[in-house]
């Protein structure tokens, strides 16, 4: 299986409850149950305050790359990637567990 982690950061002056951020984290919560491919699925707010911590996370999994890769083609979530890029930037680990 391949882990897919991707840690987002919110824009300076972006916050969570601007309309845009609202709606890019609804996009991807709909993501679970829509795109077959997915094993495993949680995303969620940082909690912490330190200043190397980033905002936003999503914990992933796929059964191999191929599944992987159907899924960052998907059409869904080429959607959420699009309204994410207007506020945020992000980094991302894919590794076999």
């Amino acid at each position: 299986m391949i882990r897919h982690l991707v840690l987002f950061k919110l824009d300076e002056g972006v916050e969570r409850d601007d309309p845009r951020v609202v709606k890019g984290v609804e996009a991807f919560r709909a993501l679970e149950g829509t795109i077959p491919e997915i094993r495993f699925w949680e995303l969620g707010w940082n909690v912490s305050d330190r200043p190397i911590a980033y905002d936003f996370a999503i914990n992933s999994a796929f059964d191999d790359a191929d599944a992987l890769r159907r899924y960052v083609e998907h059409p869904d979530h080429q959607a959420g990637v699009a309204l994410w890029r207007e506020f945020a930037t992000w980094v991302i680990a894919d590794y076999d567990f």
